[in-house]
C-alpha cells in the first residue's frame, strides 16, 4: 500500500516532528522533546433570556488559542531560537519585538510532512529552565512559551 494511503488509514505517530521559525530566513529545529498547545476553542458569551429559566444562550464571540509550548534540552547561546529569546527577554524593550511565523509539522517515516500547523506572528512570552536535582539523571530542559495571533492547519 502506498505511503499516502497509509497516512489516511492509520493514525500517525506523535514522536517524529519538526519545528520551523521565521519567514524568508526560515530555520528548522527538530531537537524538541515536546510541542504542546496546538488547540483552538470557540470563546462564548452567556446570555440569559428574560423569563426563560430552562437554559442560557451560549453565543460565539471569537476563537481563542492557548500559548504554544516547546520543550528541549538546553541549547547553546548561538542557537537562533535562543538568540531570539534573549533579544525579547533581556532586551529591555529597547528594540521592537520581532514576531515570526512558526510552523510545526508531523512527519512520516519517509521524512514527509503529513500534518502541519502555522502559528502567525509568534513571539516568546516565557523562557523557563526546568529544575535541577542532584538525584536526577536527566537532560536539563528549557521550555519556551510562544504567544501568537492565530493558527491554522496547513497540511
Amino acid at each position: 500500500m502506498p505511503s499516502a494511503q497509509l497516512d489516511q488509514v492509520y493514525p500517525p505517530s506523535a514522536f517524529y516532528f519538526k519545528v520551523m521559525f521565521g519567514g524568508a530566513n526560515e530555520t528548522t529545529d527538530t531537537s524538541f522533546q515536546e510541542v504542546s498547545g496546538i488547540s483552538s476553542e470557540v470563546d462564548v458569551e452567556s446570555i440569559v433570556e428574560g423569563g426563560e429559566n430552562r437554559f442560557v444562550h451560549q453565543l460565539p464571540k471569537g476563537i481563542k488559542h492557548p500559548n504554544l509550548e516547546l520543550k528541549r534540552g538546553i541549547a547553546p547561546k548561538d542557537s537562533p531560537l535562543v538568540k531570539w529569546c534573549i533579544d525579547v527577554m533581556e532586551g529591555d524593550f529597547v528594540s521592537a519585538i520581532e514576531p515570526k511565523a512558526v510552523r510545526v509539522f508531523l512527519m512520516n517515516e519517509d521524512k514527509n510532512p503529513i500534518r502541519g500547523w502555522l502559528f502567525d506572528s509568534a513571539y516568546p512570552v516565557k523562557w523557563e529552565i526546568e529544575s535541577f536535582g542532584s538525584t536526577k539523571n536527566e537532560v536539563a530542559i528549557e521550555k519556551i512559551v510562544l504567544s501568537y495571533n492565530f493558527s491554522k492547519r496547513i497540511v
